[in-house]
């Protein structure tokens, strides 16, 4: 007995062919696409320079001079620049911990020393001290950090606070305003308060 396929052999052969060849090509053109292989390489960013400050260390310490300090030091960084405080040296009227200034001076006093006056750098003629005494009221608007150290009560590291709070707000526009640095209470202010002026 003839088979009846055997002359649609050929046909179901091409036919399973054809299907073959288009699910291959269905599952080649919807497979996701390969990610593309990117080799990046690293772009040097240019190194962002330290910001740093000048400062004037002077008096009783071993290497008095101008010293170039990363931003944020504090005395004590600048002391240990300079050689370090001499053995007669008298360390308690500076804050230690205190951040430094650009343009700041330090002058590390001898004990006993009356007033603190900046020596002169070498070469360099000597400056008429700017500071007075103080026979009248000191301008809370204009003072230095050691004329404000002459109040009582008054540390450094207060009257740096006093110079920090009137750089970053600006003049005090009437006397109790100052009790708005921290540190400076009722109490304190009634204590200073005849000794000062914004004018």
């Amino acid at each position: 007995m003839d088979d009846p396929l055997v002359r649609y052999r050929p046909y179901l052969a091409m036919m399973l062919l054809f299907g073959v060849v288009l699910a291959g090509t269905i599952y080649f053109l919807r497979r996701p696409e390969p990610m593309p292989l990117t080799i990046t390489t690293p772009t040097l960013r240019p190194t962002a320079t330290l910001a740093s400050i000048i400062v004037d260390v002077r008096g009783a310490v071993s290497k008095p001079g101008v010293y170039t300090l990363p931003l944020g030091s504090r005395v004590q960084d600048a002391l240990a620049l300079a050689g370090d405080a001499l053995n007669d040296a008298d360390l308690r009227p500076l804050n230690l911990a205190r951040k430094l200034n650009d343009g700041e001076q330090i002058y590390v006093s001898l004990v006993g020393e009356a007033t603190p006056a900046p020596a002169p750098a070498r070469g360099v003629a000597a400056r008429t001290p700017t500071l007075k005494p103080t026979p009248g009221l000191i301008n809370i608007n204009t003072a230095a950090v050691a004329e404000l150290d002459a109040l009582p009560g008054i540390g450094p590291s207060l009257a740096q606070r006093i110079v920090d709070y009137r750089a970053q707000n600006g003049d005090f526009k009437k006397l109790d305003d100052l009790k708005k640095v921290r540190g400076i209470g009722d109490a304190l202010f009634d204590q200073i308060k005849d000794a000062i002026t914004i004018q």
